[in-house]
């Protein structure tokens, strides 16, 4: 996968490409990450690349001029180009199992109060959220798009499970976790981790998603479909509960 960043702070984006998982996918050229600065693309000579918005109001606006000219120096026939934007579609799980299969992806980022919609409505191919709240630009927003879409890419992670069981994945919360020692401030581990009986510990596991879920978000259990199994233990969980 390449990822190309449009954006007017390339320099945001250095620390992801030198920890951890991310950084480690970027050193094995499992993704190709790449920042592209808009100021690069101004025919101003002092690199300007925003204006006054018409109609007045307050704030800037980026001109459609440099964002043109810096989408067309990347994309190709097989880019997904997206605004990260407080007016788009939420982000979540599903959103990013999706883009994770995509060849090539152009982050658009934008800052002050925006970028000129002539861009949004002509030469973008749709327009990210990731929470009903308002950021300084697209560049965090970017970096979180990132760091949930590359981890799925094939040989990111060490196991498919890593992140097959996780929250969200499956459209379930995850089950709780638990590692050494056994016994902490009076507190043990469910017996049932240790033991050794992996039939009886998947089921736990199921059982304690789900549980997880009714509890902590319910709602999620309203968008997935359920097996025959998940039923029976989730009509037990409502009884106990």
């Amino acid at each position: 996968m390449k990822i190309d960043i449009l954006t007017l702070f390339p320099e945001f984006f250095s620390p992801l490409l030198n920890w951890s998982i991310i950084g480690r996918a970027y050193e094995e050229n499992k993704v190709e990450i790449n920042s592209i600065n808009i100021r690069d693309f101004s025919k101003n000579k002092h690199k300007k690349v925003d204006d006054y918005p018409f109609g007045g109001g307050s704030g800037m606006v980026m001109k459609p001029e440099p964002i043109f000219d810096a989408i067309n120096s990347v994309q190709k026939y097989n880019s997904r180009t997206i605004y990260l934007s407080p007016q788009g579609k939420r982000f979540d799980q599903k959103l990013a199992n999706e883009l994770a299969k995509e060849e090539h992806l152009i982050l658009l980022c934008g800052h002050y109060e925006g970028i000129d919609n002539r861009i949004i409505d002509n030469y973008v191919d749709e327009e990210v959220s990731i929470g009903d709240f308002v950021l300084t630009g697209g560049e965090i927003p970017a970096m979180i798009l990132i760091d949930a879409i590359v981890r799925l890419l094939p040989g990111v992670l060490r196991s498919d499970e890593s992140y097959m069981d996780e929250s969200h994945y499956k459209g379930l919360l995850e089950y709780p976790q638990y590692t050494r020692p056994r016994e902490f401030n009076g507190h043990l581990v469910p017996e049932v981790l240790l033991s050794g009986n992996h039939q009886k510990i998947e089921q736990w596991r199921k059982e304690e998603s789900l549980k997880s879920t009714f509890i902590k978000r319910p709602d999620l259990l309203d968008n997935k479909t359920l097996t025959e199994e998940e039923k029976v233990i989730l009509s037990k969980i409502k009884k106990v509960l």
